[in-house]
């Protein structure tokens, strides 16, 4: 009852909600009526100089995956120079099959590169509303800027999504989601919002579906997506809590299936290009996008081939947290995050990058992060699902970092809810020096609405591990990034009260990287 109430609210403003939102975020004239196909929305993703990947799902009510009748259903789109689509430049027809839940991605081709572009759907008379994408730059050329969005940990029961309405408002070149965008754990009661309970979970196609569709009937989030393209990348609740390669936390002799159910959903809901969807039990997400000189971007996906997590709880799979003494798997040189073939394809990109910046879209803190004093490295303690479980393979990659040559590497992540500015280096238990200098500059983002820890605890982890320059856990929001290339600054925006859809956002605090210079000013 709680999501359907949720629901009929968030419908009742959509009107209002899109007449807010600039250029893009109107709704179509013909977007009334009960038999309205396009309750979820446009989106856009996947941008390349010539091209870019646009989405919808045809779903008259969000909450009943039977409103849609199952036969196949052709969709006409197109995508105009103009905002009135007087000036069209490319258009066609999609099939939209009930085995992808409706869904349509079309591969819009032939477009210029470096400019903005305005698209929509059509059904019958129905007419999507009108989104607003760009395609990314000639290959040659340096862009005087990109400005950057960066989001990650939606939980729907957990608050409003007005950082989407927030990020609207920027008017971003691009959107990048590090993960999480939908949680299969829920819904859940939240009387007592400090002892949530789970009262159900997606195990099947259906489920997943149903929550993403839930999920994207949001005003706030339709709008992000109809504000810029999204590149995206997913995280473990977008299948399971903790999975890592096809191990969930229950030991399930059925997880394979669960993960591909999954992971089909994930496709059907997001502006992605993939190079084969006949089947999803292997998915390659892992992505290379450029910006031009300025920028490019290695998406990363650390679950699908990640080693499984190292010495997990009795009886389970997932997280733990341990010490060297404890846990001699850590030590082990063949465990891997992203799998042997991906720690390739990423070395490769690195080598042959000509950007000035080579950002590391990936899910989560990749600096050590220490829940307990060290005297010796024997004497961390450390959270096994992020890359404090896989030290060597992040030993591995900042050493690759440091052969390519790469220009100015940023990582970028979240999953942890709390935002974090930290300086990468090699061996996290030296100091800075020049056998030991800082590779790279990483930021993480605090979630959407998803929970975190008390501040007083996060204190606590920043004088641990002085590598980590700031930290912030009772904020959630977005982050701002705008490169140039002479610098990258990038702001951490924090909401004011996430359970409010109204609520204001501020600048809790910006860095400022320098071309050539890694580290934090």
């Amino acid at each position: 009852m709680q999501a359907q109430r949720r629901l009929f609210l968030l419908q009742a403003a959509r009107l209002s909600a899109a007449l807010a939102v600039p250029l893009a975020g109107r709704a179509a004239p013909a977007a009334a009526g009960k038999d309205y196909p396009f309750s979820l929305g446009v989106a856009s993703g996947s941008p390349l100089p010539d091209a870019v990947i646009l989405w919808t799902r045809l779903l008259v009510n969000p909450l009943d995956a039977t409103s849609v009748p199952p036969v196949a259903l052709t969709v006409r789109w197109e995508v105009a120079e103009d905002e009135a689509f007087r000036r069209i430049a490319a258009k066609g027809t999609a099939v939209a099959t009930p085995e992808l839940a409706h869904s349509v991605h079309v591969d819009a081709r032939g477009l210029q590169p470096n400019r903005w572009y305005w698209y929509r759907f059509m059904l019958g008379d129905a007419v999507s509303p009108v989104g607003r994408t760009r395609t990314a730059p000639a290959p040659d050329t340096m862009p005087d800027t990109l400005r950057l969005a960066v989001a990650s940990c939606q939980h729907w029961e957990f608050g409003a999504y007005a950082a989407h309405r927030h990020i609207v408002a920027e008017a971003p070149d691009l959107v990048a989601f590090v993960g999480d965008y939908i949680y299969e754990w829920g819904p859940y009661q939240l009387r007592h919002p400090d002892k949530a309970q789970r009262v159900n979970e997606c195990l099947t196609l259906a489920d997943y579906r149903a929550r993403y569709a839930q999920y994207k009937s949001d005003p706030d989030l339709q709008a992000a997506h109809l504000a810029a393209p999204w590149i995206v990348t997913w995280d473990d609740h977008e299948v399971s809590n903790d999975y890592a390669g096809l191990r969930d936390w229950t030991l399930s002799p059925t997880f394979a299936a669960r993960r591909a159910a999954a992971y089909q959903a994930f496709y059907e809901h997001m502006p992605v290009r993939l190079a084969d969807v006949r089947q999803f039990f292997d998915v390659r997400l892992y992505q290379r996008y450029d910006w031009g000189r300025l920028a490019r971007f290695h998406v990363l996906d650390d679950r699908q081939y990640r080693a499984t997590e190292a010495c997990p709880k009795p009886g389970h799979g997932g997280s733990n947290v341990v010490n060297l003494r404890s846990c001699a798997e850590l030590r082990d040189p063949s465990r891997s995050m992203l799998g042997q073939e991906q720690e390739d394809w990423l070395a490769q990109g690195l080598n042959t990058s000509r950007a000035r910046w080579n950002i590391l879209t990936q899910q989560t803190l990749m600096a050590q992060n220490t829940y307990a004093p060290i005297v010796t490295p024997e004497d961390g303690r450390f959270w096994t699902d992020g890359w404090d479980g896989y030290p060597v393979a992040r030993r591995r990659l900042m050493d690759a970092l440091a052969s390519s040559g790469a220009a100015n590497p940023l990582v970028l992540g979240g999953d942890v809810h709390s935002f974090f500015a930290t300086e990468l280096r090699a061996d996290f238990y030296k100091p800075v020096s020049a056998q030991n200098p800082v590779l790279a500059t990483e930021f993480c983002g605090t979630s959407v609405t998803s929970g975190s820890r008390p501040q007083a605890r996060t204190l606590e982890y920043l004088q641990r591990n002085p590598h980590i320059k700031y930290g912030r856990s009772d904020k959630r929001g977005y982050m701002l990034v705008e490169l140039t290339p002479g610098a990258a600054e990038t702001r951490f925006m924090g909401l004011d009260d996430v359970r409010d859809p109204q609520s204001k956002i501020a600048a809790l605090t910006s860095f400022h990287v320098a071309d050539g210079r890694p580290g934090l000013l």
